[in-house]
């Protein structure tokens, strides 16, 4: 099967963590709803590799913020496009998403967030016996 991802890269001030992942959790389900296979957050950890830039640097992070690496996996890319227009007209988002988009509080900048839509290059899963 072919899918297709959309990949994001993200600064989120670590004291706002809790509330973030609250929300993530509940955007994975609305873009399941809206056709998405599986919907993935991770917080950054070790993020140094000597001779790389890092999502850090990438992003302009600062001390007090963590990255936040994503992506949500498609069926194909015209799922992804039709999943992303619903997601987009959904009311639900706004309400959950608005509130960390607050400028004054400034929970989630998205003008610091990197993303783009993939297609698949190699595809090579952990099989058991």
């Amino acid at each position: 099967m072919t899918t297709y991802i959309d990949g994001f890269v993200l600064p989120i001030p670590r004291i706002h963590l809790n509330e973030y992942q609250r929300v993530a959790e509940t955007v994975a389900k609305i873009w399941k709803e809206h056709g998405a296979l599986a919907y993935y957050e991770f917080v950054g950890d070790n993020q140094k590799l000597e001779g790389t830039r890092s999502f850090m640097e990438l992003t302009d992070a600062k001390e007090y913020e963590a990255i936040i690496f994503g992506w949500v996996v498609f069926d194909s890319r015209k799922t992804r496009d039709l999943a992303n227009e619903r997601v987009a007209a959904d009311p639900r988002m706004t309400d959950l998403v608005g509130p960390l988009m607050d400028p004054s509080r400034m929970i989630f900048d998205a003008s610091r967030m990197a993303y783009g839509g993939f297609l698949p290059l190699v595809e090579s899963k952990y099989e058991t016996d």
